[in-house]
């Protein structure tokens, strides 16, 4: 696979080829998961749920993340790696430069920040610094105990609305790529198709750019025992792990995943 970068995944856009993204936290799955074709590997702080046992993302520290961004670039150097900056590392835009840093030198190609609106003058600003952005909305892990719990975003219209607002101003700001996790499918498609930048989804159905899944979920691997509603086990029917990414990798490529039962309506 040619290296991957913000240029080939705005090629991927353009010619309307879906992009394929995982999370990954380790050496091992990480080259498995670039040998498979996985264009972004996400070092995702989701590593606090399904690595070190607590029950939000909330307690993962920049350390944390430096650490296993740094395991990630070491077996897939030709990957695009993306990193999370995690609880109130960029409550501040002083922090979000500082912490920023720390990711950028551990491997990342590009930082992911959770927020709204409000995060447009602190992208800006990396993004004149040489830090490319990925803005995550609508489920905002990091946020979970304002929202509420886990639930989908953007049902009512009042919501959508300022959900396609901040998306916009967020791209508008330099965001190079968006993130939309569990918004209803119509919402992401009208997103998706009004960036001119890549749109991700998880839990936001078919119609985005591309799709993204917790490493350990495609792979039917739960603390819990329980699955979100957006998630398929790809380890079903494979004879390995490597056979379950390329067949993950080759589902997304052909629009069979995710299916019309992963998406939620408004």
């Amino acid at each position: 696979m040619p290296d991957v970068t913000l240029t080939t995944l705005h090629g991927l856009k353009a010619k309307g080829e879906k992009i394929t993204m995982l999370t990954c936290y380790d050496a091992t799955f990480a080259k498995a998961a670039s040998d498979a074709g996985v264009e972004v590997l996400l070092v995702g702080d989701s590593l606090g749920m399904v690595l070190q046992g607590h029950d939000s993302t909330l307690p993962v520290s920049v350390a944390d993340m430096a650490y296993h961004t740094a395991c990630v670039k070491r077996a897939a150097p030709r990957s695009l790696i993306l990193a999370d900056l995690p609880f109130m590392a960029h409550a501040t835009p002083e922090q979000a430069f500082a912490n920023s840093a720390t990711l950028m030198q551990a491997g990342a190609h590009m930082i992911k920040i959770e927020g709204a609106a409000w995060l447009a003058e602190t992208i800006t600003r990396l993004a004149e610094r040489g830090v490319p952005v990925c803005a995550h909305l609508g489920l905002t892990p990091q946020t979970v105990n304002v929202m509420g719990g886990y639930k989908v975003q953007g049902r009512q219209e009042s919501q959508a609305q300022q959900l396609r607002e901040d998306a916009l101003a967020l791209e508008r700001a330099g965001a190079a790529m968006l993130l939309l996790e569990c918004v209803p499918t119509e919402l992401a498609a009208q997103i998706s198709q009004a960036a001119s930048v890549p749109v991700i989804g998880i839990g936001a159905g078919s119609a985005t750019d591309g799709q993204v899944l917790v490493l350990h979920d495609m792979l039917g691997l739960s603390l819990s025992g329980r699955s979100p509603r957006f998630v398929k086990n790809f380890m079903a029917g494979q004879p390995d792990i490597p056979s379950a990414l390329t067949a993950y990798v080759e589902a997304v490529k052909h629009v069979t995943f995710p299916a019309t039962e992963h998406g939620f309506s408004a």
